[in-house]
């Protein structure tokens, strides 16, 4: 069963935002994920240079989070990119790698690297 979570409060930093995705992506929740990232994203007008999307926490995602991804990239401001933050081991490292997202989406382990690349 998935809970409707809502990710945490972006964080305010220079030129970044970062975001705490929540437990679960899948299909009950990925469609209203995507304009609360989305309007994190677009309260820093152009100034967004790295939406950094930390799915550490995220224990399950389905075809509807990578789906997600990719929608959040496309729909970003020219120039900004999207850095994506997940534990190798884990099952969202796992989808990233089985379908391919993380060959187009840096995937950094650890948060700092994420923030400051």
């Amino acid at each position: 069963m998935t809970f409707f979570t809502i990710p945490t409060e972006p964080r305010d930093l220079p030129g970044r935002v970062h975001i705490t995705m929540p437990a679960e992506i899948d299909f009950c929740n990925a469609a209203e994920l995507l304009p609360l990232v989305l309007s994190a994203a677009g309260a820093r007008d152009d100034r967004l240079e790295v939406l950094v999307l930390d799915l550490s926490t995220t224990s399950f995602m389905d075809s509807q989070g990578v789906r997600l991804i990719n929608d959040v990239r496309r729909r970003l401001p020219p120039g900004a990119v999207v850095r994506l933050v997940a534990r190798p081991e884990g099952v969202t490292g796992r989808i990233l790698e089985l379908t391919g997202l993380r060959r187009d989406v840096p995937v950094y382990d650890d948060l700092a690297e994420a923030l400051a690349s």
